[in-house]
């Protein structure tokens, strides 16, 4: 129980530094705070080797979509940008500290595929809006852009939870070590 809440409050403390650093002018703050996040996780995790590839699929999976939104002209972010059309670089650590949460505290999610879209639908959305309260995006569009905040957050929710369960660095004998001892034979 300690590690699920250790997990949640390190995971909502670089929620904010990435945030409110964006908001403030200082994008590299959220980058900062992910990373010593992702590194405490890394090295807690059994195996650190599948939890680093879960973070790395979320790192994609979120620069994808977050970088659509802006595309779009849905989400506009104030600072942290390599180009225009992409996602900020600290909304990309977001995702990565987001991952962490996978396999520990979102851990109950796993093999509820509905309830995972659920939560995904309503709590994604809710988050971008806190994030718009504190001024680290904009809602250039709001009906669109929360539409398909929703709709992205109610696939991909479920996807991360199957990609979680398939890269669970917390149990032991699962991806990339089982993958290294099933070459090994």
């Amino acid at each position: 129980m300690w590690a699920v809440m250790l997990n949640f409050v390190l995971f909502q403390l670089a929620w904010f530094a990435c945030v409110l650093g964006a908001a403030h002018g200082m994008p590299w703050l959220g980058p900062l705070a992910v990373a010593a996040v992702a590194t405490v996780h890394l090295i807690r995790a059994p195996n650190g080797w599948s939890e680093f590839a879960l973070l790395l699929l979320a790192a994609t999976i979120g620069t994808v979509f977050d970088s659509a939104l802006v595309s779009t002209g849905w989400l506009a972010y104030p600072s942290g940008q390599w180009h225009p059309m992409l996602a900020p670089y600290w909304i990309i650590a977001m995702w990565i500290g987001f991952a962490t949460t996978l396999n520990v505290s979102l851990n109950w999610l796993k093999g509820r595929s509905l309830l995972a879209a659920l939560f995904g639908a309503i709590g994604g959305p809710l988050a971008y809006f806190a994030g718009a309260k504190l001024g680290g995006v904009t809602f250039v569009n709001d009906i669109p852009a929360l539409a398909a905040l929703a709709a992205g957050w109610a696939i991909i929710m479920p996807l991360l939870v199957i990609a979680g369960g398939r890269l669970d660095g917390w149990r032991t004998g699962v991806g990339c070590r089982a993958l290294a001892s099933a070459t090994e034979t």
